[in-house]
């Protein structure tokens, strides 16, 4: 399979893992109300569907990694997986989110639903705030000057390259010739 099929096939587990869970995490919560009080229910099933959907993206990101892909493959399959990680973990948390609302309860009450809106907020506030304070800005602009500079240094190098040769001599078997 080449490259691009291959990342294609990735996306589209990924998005069939993400129904999946959602759909596995609303069945087990409807099943859990038939035992237990919905926030019960949710925290049971929650903490179980959260680790299985990372187990899931983790295994599909590792055999591609053992693949015969190409190296730039494999880092766009982890690079993907990076991205799509918190979406991905958002499928469980969205069902039981779902089922709360019809069910007419607050979700809150769930400590693994609330651990899990920590952590994201944990992980995305420090992130927003390197992105808004401009800190994200000057390190795309220094970016871009350590490549200008590369760049204009080869440049140069290319253009004076033949004026350096004619300055220095000709080579040696062009004159005995």
């Amino acid at each position: 399979m080449n490259g691009v099929g291959h990342l294609k096939m990735r996306l589209a587990q990924y998005g069939a893992a993400w129904v999946t869970a959602f759909l596995i995490t609303g069945a087990a919560i409807l099943i859990g109300l038939l035992f237990a009080d919905l926030i019960v229910a949710t925290d049971w099933v929650l903490m179980v569907m959260i680790a299985a959907t990372v187990l899931a993206l983790g295994i599909g990101v590792v055999v591609s990694l053992l693949s015969r892909q190409a190296l730039g493959i494999k880092l766009l399959v982890v690079l993907g997986g990076l991205i799509l990680l918190l979406p991905l973990m958002w499928a469980p948390v969205a069902a039981a989110v779902a089922i709360a609302f019809f069910a007419d309860r607050s979700i809150e009450y769930s400590s693994v639903y609330a651990a899990f809106q920590i952590g994201v907020s944990e992980l995305l506030f420090p992130l927003e705030a390197w992105v808004l304070s401009g800190a994200i800005f000057g390190s795309v602009w220094a970016f871009f000057q350590g490549v200008a500079t590369v760049v204009g240094f080869i440049s140069a190098l290319s253009n004076i390259w033949p004026l350096l040769r004619r300055v220095l001599g000709s080579e040696p078997g062009a004159a005995a010739a």
